[in-house]
């Protein structure tokens, strides 16, 4: 069976809801890191097989083909939109890996997007023909007879049942920021993100979010959001963002064709399911999936887990479980400090094991879902560097 080998990774910086890119619609984040990466690659976009985005909250459509046409992509290249939800981006790149090694495609694109700036209202139509519509904040994500809580109570259930403590939530925020900010100092997301310019002429390089004078002093003074006397603030949860990112997939016999000097071989993923009302839990079974899948797999042999650290309560919940080493996961922050613009948030974990894995070493991309879904991801870097 052929194998999929990630051979570009690129994404937008991250920006605040309302922030600094709050005037981008998704196809004018979307477009430039597919034209990044197709640089990147050498390739041209006429070879594209096929165009797979993920989002979550967007305009509707295909923002996919959208973001290929406003690219510069031949009309020729097709393009699919998929929606798992915060896994959507890491979801695109599994489906793409699977259409390669399957023989159906030889070149991908792959990734996420989500503007949750310019998301559009939801409305529920009235009851009756004189009725008004009713605003309402996100799709079901289950059956009210199973649960369906929001994300932040989930995120309580999770500290309640896993007995995680306000303390090292704050503390594993605290961990993230600074890694975060230091990663920036360091120069060390410059090769995977690529500029924007906004319409008034600035360039945008740089995450919004991470934040340097942040501390535990101040992460404690804040009060939770989500229920009284909780342990899950704004300063322990992600914020909600903006962005893109987008990996290019092709065959390994297309990746020597390229004469490329280094790459990322998708050797398999996974999905399961847990209980929505512990959504953030996700993970634990897939990536116990993926180990009982890959029996020569030992988590102690990854060099770097990327996990979307939407809430510390259920990232340290799942370390806890998978007895993953906190020093390996996230090493230059997560979305704690980074962002988590939904859809696009599977994706940029992908491009942060792009630009940082070694040849040789292994690394997994992982993430909770609403619903109560998991994804798992792994990957090995191949090449010379």
């Amino acid at each position: 069976m052929p194998r999929a080998v990630i051979v570009a990774a690129r994404r937008t910086p991250i920006g605040r809801i309302g922030g600094v890119l709050r005037g981008l619609p998704v196809e004018d984040l979307a477009a430039p890191v597919i034209r990044a990466v197709l640089a990147d690659a050498r390739l041209d976009g006429a070879a594209v097989d096929e165009v797979i985005l993920g989002n979550a909250v967007g305009p509707g459509g295909n923002v996919a083909r959208l973001s290929a046409l406003a690219a510069g992509l031949p009309v020729s290249v097709p393009g699919v939109t998929v929606d798992r939800q915060c896994g959507s981006g890491l979801e695109a790149i599994n489906h793409a890996a699977r259409l390669i090694e399957s023989g159906a495609c030889t070149v991908c694109l792959a990734g996420g997007v989500e503007s949750t700036s310019t998301a559009p209202w939801r409305m529920a139509r009235p009851d009756g023909p004189h009725g008004l519509p009713r605003p309402y904040a996100r799709a079901r994500f289950a059956p009210d007879a199973v649960g369906d809580p929001d994300m932040g109570v989930a995120a309580e259930n999770v500290a309640d049942a896993f007995a995680i403590t306000r303390d090292r939530q704050d503390a594993y925020a605290l961990t993230s920021h600074r890694r975060a900010v230091a990663a920036q100092a360091a120069g060390r997301f410059t090769r995977e993100i690529v500029p924007l310019v906004l319409a008034d002429g600035r360039t945008v390089d740089r995450d919004e979010c991470p934040r340097p004078d942040t501390s535990l002093d101040k992460l404690a003074r804040l009060k939770p959001v989500f229920r009284d006397g909780g342990t899950v603030t704004a300063g322990n949860a992600c914020p909600v963002n903006d962005g893109a990112a987008v990996v290019a997939l092709v065959s390994e016999e297309r990746f020597r064709s390229l004469g490329l000097s280094r790459g990322l071989v998708v050797v398999d993923s996974s999905s399961a399911g847990v209980e929505p009302a512990l959504l953030g839990t996700g993970p634990i079974p897939a990536v116990r999936k993926l180990l009982a899948r890959t029996p020569s797999l030992r988590l102690a042999d990854l060099a770097q887990v990327e996990f979307n650290e939407a809430f510390a309560s259920q990232v340290l919940a799942c370390l806890d479980t998978l007895g993953l080493d906190p020093a390996r996961v996230c090493p230059h922050g997560g979305a704690l400090a980074l962002g988590h613009p939904y859809g696009a948030s599977g994706a940029v974990l992908m491009t942060r094991l792009f630009t940082d894995l070694a040849p040789g070493a292994q690394g997994l991309a992982t993430l909770g879902i609403g619903g109560g879904l998991g994804l798992a991801t792994l990957v090995e870097a191949v090449g010379e560097g």
